[in-house]
């Protein structure tokens, strides 16, 4: 099943699919992509523990990616090259916002903090000695 001199590179993206390329250990990444991704050399990142391999005259070997080793592919919008990754949406639809609920944690705490010192501030009477330690602790954490 193996072949001499060959290796196998598993290749894994975002939605969690997998393929396999074969390649040699003298290849560079630019060789890789190339294989991997004709014609869309230029919007794919590869990312090979953790770090972005941008050189794209570096060897497999140089970069110690060996048999069986994982390879994380991105596929990038820009980049030049000549067909979309994806297709683009119609006139008529609008930009989607990221409205979920941890985009929107750090404002609200914010603005909550804001009333509470606000109200320590023109109301100080409602607020005892803990009360005005703890605000002043929610703040600082």
């Amino acid at each position: 099943d193996a072949c001499p001199g060959l290796i196998k590179i598993r290749l894994k993206f975002l939605n969690d699919t997998e393929e396999v390329a074969v390649a040699r250990p003298e290849d560079t990444v630019g060789i890789l992509k190339s294989k991997c991704f004709p014609g869309q050399e230029s919007q794919m990142k590869l990312i090979y523990r953790g770090q972005l391999l941008q050189d794209q005259a570096r060897t497999l070997r140089s970069l110690r990616i060996t048999d069986n080793c994982v390879i994380h592919c991105h596929r990038c919008r820009g980049g030049g090259a000549a067909a979309p990754a994806l297709p683009e949406p119609g006139p008529a639809a609008a930009p989607a916002l990221p409205l979920a609920g941890g985009t929107l944690m750090v404002p609200t705490v914010m603005v909550v903090l804001a009333l509470g010192w606000y109200f320590r501030i023109n109301y100080r009477q409602l607020f005892t000695a803990p009360a005005t330690v703890s605000l002043i602790g929610v703040t600082v954490l």
